[in-house]
């Protein structure tokens, strides 16, 4: 079995071991990867996942020796967007991508802990996760651009979000190597850990947002995520009426929590 889920109360830590092929993706491992977190998203006891690579790789890109194999005429028709396809809110209503999850638009937040190697496809998913832990050791880049092989798990639409067109041309162009400490100064990740600690770091920073009220997490989540593309009037249209039902269901109470003593001089313990 190449992905299990390891749980720890509310946060699963979503486990991809391949190490053999620095967790290159076959088809089996993006489909359990794919299982894997819609499990998640429809468990009412999970909160936060945490997406990690086991023996030392995040992901090191789609497997270029299956990739070789497929000689049908059309070998990738089932990875086909449908122009007139559904929108059932989290993705699952088309094909799933080449990489497993990468075209899922989860309700719940997913962070990426990378050690070693994020590159091509590998990036694609640390960069669809909603920030990433990087290790001093570990690294980005579009690596399949050497190979003739696309982005085709939305590496060109996150990209530019996280980093500017400009940025994210010079990245996707070259294909170069960009170290953690580069990611983290252009905004390709949140945090630089030691060798050894991401899985550790983004764990604990799950349990931290799991701890939350967990309608808020999600309504500003959301919020930020759809927020794309729309003007100021229309972001801020959306936002209140994505957020005014949670204001009432979690928002009040949690004013009377903070009148009362609670949470004072910036304490969040639950």
């Amino acid at each position: 079995m190449t992905v299990r889920i390891e749980k720890s109360g509310s946060v699963w830590t979503v486990i991809h071991s391949r190490p053999e092929a620095r967790n290159a993706m076959d088809s089996d491992s993006a489909e359990a990867l794919y299982q894997a977190f819609l499990e998640f998203e429809n468990d009412e006891d999970a909160n936060v996942a945490v997406f990690w690579g086991e023996g030392g790789a995040f992901c090191a890109g789609w497997d270029l020796k299956q990739a070789a194999s497929l000689e049908e005429p059309n070998p990738l028709s089932d990875l086909a967007i449908p122009a007139d396809g559904g929108d059932n809110g989290d993705g699952s209503d088309i094909p799933m991508g080449a990489m497993g999850p990468s075209r899922l638009e989860l309700n719940k937040p997913v962070i990426a802990a990378v050690a070693g190697p994020a590159v091509a496809g590998g990036m694609e998913l640390a960069l669809w996760c909603d920030f990433r832990v990087m290790e001093e050791s570990a690294y980005l880049g579009v690596y399949c651009r050497r190979w003739g092989i696309p982005l085709i798990d939305g590496g060109t639409v996150r990209l530019p979000r996280l980093v500017g067109e400009g940025r994210a041309l010079e990245l996707i162009l070259t294909g170069r190597q960009v170290m953690a400490e580069e990611c983290e100064r252009l905004g390709l990740c949140e945090y630089v850990v030691a060798d050894g600690q991401s899985r550790d770091k983004a764990e604990e920073l799950g349990h931290q947002i799991a701890a939350f009220p967990q309608l808020c997490v999600q309504a500003d989540r959301r919020s930020v995520r759809k927020q794309h593309g729309l003007s100021v009037r229309d972001a801020l249209t959306q936002e209140w009426y994505n957020s005014r039902s949670v204001l009432e269901a979690e928002g009040i109470a949690g004013a009377n929590r903070f009148s009362s003593g609670e949470g004072r001089h910036g304490e969040f313990d639950q």
